[in-house]
């Protein structure tokens, strides 16, 4: 009887130390660059900029309507969006909407609005912040 005992805590020590192997062996970077924040929510347009010779500049978004919130894009879990731009040429911080859709691809975001497709690198994603890059290096930073 004691050897059964003996060979069962043995099948369960190896188990267990299998398992913690396992485990172990997965790092953050195993998801082929990929961040887990969630993309879908409400962006507000922030910054733009360009990396010229591997220096990032980035300056207050010229596209945001001064007294005004700040433009926005809103990526539905649904994959539609919605993108806002604040106008004061007629009324006063006028809301005008535009509808589309959009997809994630490893690290790229495809938007298809009006017919026009943008596809983006997505360079940084946090719960707070969504970096965007053309082909050109240009770069877009949302917040939320």
């Amino acid at each position: 009887m004691k050897t059964v005992s003996l060979v069962k805590r043995s099948m369960m020590v190896a188990l267990v130390l299998g398992m913690g192997f396992l485990g172990s062996s997965c790092s953050d970077d195993d998801n082929g660059g990929e961040t887990v924040a969630p993309l879908a929510g409400k962006w507000r347009f922030s910054k733009v900029g360009t990396t010229v010779n591997g220096v990032e500049t980035l300056v207050d978004a010229p596209q945001n309507q001064a007294g005004c919130e700040r433009d926005f894009i809103e990526l539905k879990a649904d994959n539609t969006l919605v993108e806002g731009d604040y106008d004061s040429t007629i009324d006063a911080c006028a809301l005008f909407t535009d509808n589309g859709i959009y997809s994630r691809s490893d690290n790229n975001l495809t938007r298809v609005v009006d017919g026009v497709t943008t596809v983006q690198d997505i360079a940084n994603l946090t719960l707070s912040e969504l970096k965007l890059k053309n082909a050109s290096g240009n770069i877009e930073l949302y917040i939320r």
